[in-house]
């Protein structure tokens, strides 16, 4: 599930998108992925894939008034994680208890995924191959576990 938002073209600024001939640009704001390990809830059921949302800047925010933050700066990871979690199976309210309860290699997996789609604005590498030493773009979010290629 990838949630995508029609914008105006960067190199036709104030031009309306029908304006361009049916070209439109998207955002995507939306990431699906499968964690490592997965959630599991009080009744066993374990939970791996879900879909992770663009942070916003009071996603950012927000977490550094938490008294649990202000008391233990690691704490923040937990709640901006959960703050921005859309899915995680079939849970739709993901809060800081289900975050803390994450395996540490879940958890790491989602610190790293969330830098990503963040920080790059995608979940695409540049990559080199070291045999040949081709450079070509590898998307990381394929839904994959860690070590499979």
């Amino acid at each position: 599930m990838r949630r995508t938002i029609a914008t105006p073209s960067a190199a036709e600024p104030g031009a309306a998108a029908a304006d361009r001939a049916g070209q439109v640009d998207t955002l995507q704001t939306e990431f699906a992925f499968e964690l490592p390990r997965g959630y599991v809830d009080d009744s066993g059921t374990v939970h791996r894939a879900g879909v992770m949302r663009l942070a916003t800047a009071r996603d950012e925010l927000v977490p550094l008034r938490d008294d649990r933050v202000r008391e233990n700066s690691a704490y923040l990871s937990v709640v901006l994680i959960s703050r921005v979690l859309v899915r995680l199976g079939s849970i739709e309210d993901v809060h800081p208890g289900i975050v803390e309860d994450l395996f540490a290699s879940d958890l790491a997996f989602l610190q790293d995924f969330y830098r990503r789609i963040n920080a790059e604005g995608h979940t695409r590498a540049a990559v080199t191959c070291p045999s040949c030493q081709e450079s070509f773009a590898v998307d990381l979010s394929g839904g994959g576990r860690l070590g499979e290629s």
